[in-house]
């Protein structure tokens, strides 16, 4: 009996040492443990200006061309009321725990600020402002007429999702985020199909494509608006397959270095394999400024230094609602916001337009104003504070924004232009 007791001790204390060197993986860059520590609430701000201390990375490289963007500085203190309540901007950044503000007026930066250890040099995790950054690419493969248009399926590109439902779905659809897919998208219920995809492959180390793949249809595409981190994962798959390069590499060739963006960035992958496969539903990193350079290339209509690198009628495309349902107003599925192709658009919009991620990551653009607006934040109620965040950019473009003013050509001034 002493003898099956000891035994049933050694297997007991091997279980707890085995599963202690995997949440501990000592022998790793990267762990359980470390993944867990840094997404506590109180650690967010530090976590997110440093992700590649968490998570496995591929580096985004600059020109050596590059410039920053021009500094007209005009910072002031702006106000706005909401909800009866006179606040300022500066009231609504410490209560949701930004980090970072950049507002660009014609092209140059009127405003800057940085907060609870950012700087200029930071690089902010994007969250999902990166899958704006994927369609941008979808994009710019049609202009160079790699994709011929958005009724082609993603299984034509990335032959993984081949007989899969994901395969048989069009860009348009997944674009629309109206894929008409079976996916919990709730970063607060336990079990949720995202927070599984996110668990399964940075922690258990599964191939995120082949979890993503085995999503299925319950419903027609094309019918409702459900947004689902997997239809981007999908389209960044074919823009890997489109180019036959790593996410990493296709955003610096086709995006980081054609814009001049001056900061090295990069792009989180997940723990599978030699560097993984980008998490392509989100995890850019990158400056402020950088982010804000690339709300300006959007309100440029996608034309850069003279050369146009997105389809001419892309931007209005991606920017408005494309059907009923992705309309915001009082019955709309997400409060505040409707959608177009991975942009979101504001209640009562006219010419405005935003990109955004979890925890309160924006790059807004207000056309009639010429003005961008880039803010980063570890805000763990950013979804509950989404319509005073609207109100708070409103309020900046408005203060820092004039009509826009076509020059003799009918065109507007582009950022860096002297």
């Amino acid at each position: 009996m002493k003898k099956v007791i000891i035994g049933l001790a050694a297997v007991v204390v091997s279980g707890v040492v085995a599963g202690a060197g995997w949440y501990y993986r000592p022998w790793s860059e990267y762990s359980p443990a470390e993944i867990q520590a840094a997404t506590h609430p109180d650690r967010l701000a530090a976590t997110f200006r440093d992700m590649g201390e968490v998570f496995p990375y591929r580096e985004i490289r600059p020109a050596d061309s590059a410039r920053p963007l021009p500094r007209n500085d005009a910072r002031t203190t702006v106000s706005y009321t909401f909800e009866g309540e006179l606040r300022t901007v500066d009231d609504w950044l410490e209560d949701s725990d930004a980090t970072g503000l950049m507002v660009l007026h014609d092209g140059q930066v009127v405003h800057e600020q940085y907060l609870l250890g950012s700087a200029p040099e930071t690089r902010h995790t994007s969250w999902s402002v990166g899958k704006s950054y994927v369609a941008t690419l979808i994009a710019i493969a049609m202009q160079e007429g790699r994709i011929a248009n958005l009724d082609q399926t993603a299984e034509m590109f990335a032959p993984q999702f081949a007989g899969t439902d994901y395969g048989d779905t069009t860009l348009r659809h997944l674009l629309m985020m109206s894929a008409g897919v079976d996916f919990e998208e709730d970063y607060s219920a336990p079990d949720s199909d995202i927070r599984r995809l996110f668990f399964g492959t940075n922690i258990f180390g599964r191939n995120v494509d082949s979890m993503v793949a085995q999503v299925e249809r319950n419903r027609s595409p094309g019918e409702d608006l459900h947004y689902v981190s997997a239809n981007t994962q999908v389209l960044s798959a074919v823009a890997r397959g489109v180019w036959r390069a790593p996410l990493a590499s296709i955003v610096e060739e086709k995006i980081w270095r054609p814009l001049g963006m001056t900061g090295e960035a990069y792009w989180n992958q997940n723990v599978a394999g030699d560097k993984g496969i980008a998490i392509g539903y989100c995890c850019l990193n990158a400056t402020l400024e950088d982010y804000a350079r690339f709300g300006q290339f959007y309100l440029q209509d996608g034309v850069w230094n003279g050369e146009r690198l997105l389809p001419e009628s892309w931007v209005r495309r991606a920017t408005r609602p494309n059907a009923g349902f992705q309309e915001a107003g009082p019955d709309a599925v997400y409060p505040h916001r409707g959608y177009g192709l991975h942009f979101w658009v504001p209640e009562n919009h006219d010419g405005e337009y935003f990109m955004a991620g979890v925890y309160g990551q924006y790059v807004w653009v207000d056309e009639r104003r010429n003005i961008v607006i880039a803010r980063t934040a570890a805000d763990t109620q950013w979804s509950a504070r989404t319509a005073e965040s609207l109100a708070a950019m409103r309020a900046l473009a408005a203060h820092y924004g004039a009509p826009v003013m076509h020059n003799a050509a009918g065109t507007m001034p582009e950022a860096g232009d002297e």
